[in-house]
């Protein structure tokens, strides 16, 4: 039964705002040009860090771009314009590069910043709704953000033109990460915290190792294997070879299923049982890789082997969950 809309809520309001603010996100996908090449290459070839700057409304979504540009491996800060004519610019350096945001291209403690970064010689990214603008014309790359409206019914509180400027910066980040080859493996190391921190550990962080291992040789009879799963409680053995690589792996089911076709087990040897060439991860795999293998082969242990094969670990089922990767 559908909810009653509650008396003075405008559904149809609110629905025209999300129309306006995902045009003026959807314009600025034909004005991606030559300008925002030069952008990229301007932060790609950046040897200090980026600074990103906007007052009101624009400085809030400045931080948010310093952050994506610092969590995906480019390091970014905020710098609030009218406080860098008061020592804030110390911690400029001529190495850095300002991202300054305007909608109007003349704000001007953004403009003042960028006279005095320039001066210093910092490269600038305007980000502004019009190129023509003062800041459009000082900036050595300008990206058009203009709107043609605003989201707010009055047309005055900066609404769609601040959704397009954190779009733009978002597609600035990303672009930026893809063509320096930041990899999963540098995401996780900068995300070591919250839910994404966990999902993106790396399996050599879970793993169990050295005296933990249920390790067994091809010529360990059974009787002794069945010990080793148990003691280790992994319901799992890794059969090495005599070089310590990896043969193969005895697990529960191996055991009834061989049971079930031959009888009796015990005089039997590892060799004669294991599955040969399991499935294996390695250990600077990710969490949520190796998540992805355990459901998807219906299995509960990987074995961890190094690049020559060699068994260095293993991880269950129970060292993800506890993770909170479910």
């Amino acid at each position: 039964m559908k909810e009653p809309t509650p008396a003075g809520v405008d559904l149809e309001l609110a629905r025209a705002v999300l129309r306006t603010e995902a045009d003026a996100v959807r314009a600025l996908i034909p004005r991606l040009d030559a300008h925002f090449a030069a952008a990229v290459q301007l932060l790609a070839d950046c040897n200090g860090r980026v600074i990103v700057s906007g007052m009101g409304k624009s400085g809030i979504i400045a931080r948010k771009i310093a952050a994506t540009l610092s969590s995906t491996g480019t390091p970014a800060y905020f710098v609030h314009p009218a406080e860098a004519a008061h020592g804030d610019l110390g911690a400029v350096h001529n190495e850095d590069l300002l991202i300054a945001l305007s909608r109007s291209g003349r704000t001007p403690e953004i403009l003042r910043l960028a006279e005095l970064t320039k001066r210093l010689g910092v490269r600038i990214i305007a980000i502004t709704g019009a190129a023509s603008s003062p800041l459009g014309q000082t900036a050595d790359a300008a990206l058009e953000c203009r709107v043609d409206e605003e989201a707010c019914p009055l047309n005055l509180a900066p609404t769609a033109s601040t959704t397009a400027a954190l779009a733009l910066g978002d597609a600035l980040a990303m672009t930026l990460h893809v063509r320096k080859g930041f990899r999963e493996e540098d995401f996780a190391n900068l995300h070591p915290g919250g839910q994404l921190g966990k999902r993106l550990l790396r399996i050599d962080r879970l793993m169990h190792t050295s005296d933990q291992l249920p390790l067994v040789d091809e010529t360990t009879p059974l009787r002794d294997v069945v010990e080793t799963m148990s003691s280790k409680g992994f319901g799992t053995a890794c059969v090495t070879r005599a070089d310590a690589t990896l043969a193969g792996i005895i697990t529960d089911g191996d055991l009834r299923r061989r049971l079930s076709a031959a009888g009796s087990l015990l005089d039997l040897r590892a060799d004669e049982v294991m599955t040969k060439d399991p499935v294996t991860i390695r250990p600077g795999a990710l969490a949520a890789e190796a998540l992805a293998i355990l459901e998807e082969r219906r299995i509960t242990s990987l074995v961890v082997v190094d690049d020559a094969r060699r068994v260095v670990g293993i991880v269950h089922l129970h060292d993800l969950w506890r993770t909170e990767l479910f």
